[in-house]
């Protein structure tokens, strides 16, 4: 019974984590275009932004990935025989990935407060499309319990971020020619 409470605590905080990390991205590209505002637009948007951010990465998203490692030990603990598992040593390595992904967003957060940062909204969109990725393959590894099985879902979810990519391109390219327009 223990171990499906410390599970479910798991679940919780990696599904509030990867909440953090999308909506953090999105609050950055927020934060970039309004640099590009008015200067009116700018001194109201700018500090708010900033704000959000800072509650945002300090209030949830960090939090959150401390309680989801501290109970993804606990189930390791509870289950050793989980680290001589195939499916188990590639899901630690997207953990990997995602504590670097995590890091990156620190240094972006970094960034925002001394006031300039330094990507582009469309790389930021693009950079947010990462964590998808990571999510999916753990989700893969985890549920399918299978060292190859992941590869399927991740070349899916590959196929779509390209398709969002290129639909990010075309609405940049819309948004870019309707203001030309006005």
């Amino acid at each position: 019974m223990q171990y499906l409470y410390i599970k479910s605590l798991h679940i919780i905080f990696i599904t509030t984590w990867f909440a953090g990390l999308f909506y953090i991205i999105r609050l950055f590209i927020y934060y970039k275009e309004a640099e590009e505002k008015t200067e009116v637009e700018r001194k109201i948007l700018l500090p708010q932004y900033k704000l959000m951010i800072k509650r945002l990465w300090y209030i949830i998203t960090w939090p959150s990935a401390v309680l989801a490692t501290i109970f993804a030990i606990w189930l390791l603990i509870l289950n050793p025989a989980w680290l001589q598992a195939g499916w188990m040593q590639i899901k630690l390595g997207f953990v990997v990935a995602l504590f670097a992904y995590h890091w990156s967003c620190q240094v972006m957060y970094n960034q925002i407060e001394k006031g300039v940062l330094k990507y582009s909204s469309f790389a930021l969109r693009i950079w947010n499309e990462v964590a998808t990725i990571i999510l999916f393959a753990c989700v893969f590894l985890v549920v399918l319990k299978n060292s190859l099985g992941w590869i399927f879902g991740v070349v899916g979810i590959v196929g779509v971020s390209i398709l969002l990519m290129l639909g990010i391109k075309l609405y940049k390219n819309i948004r870019k020619k309707n203001s030309w327009d006005k």
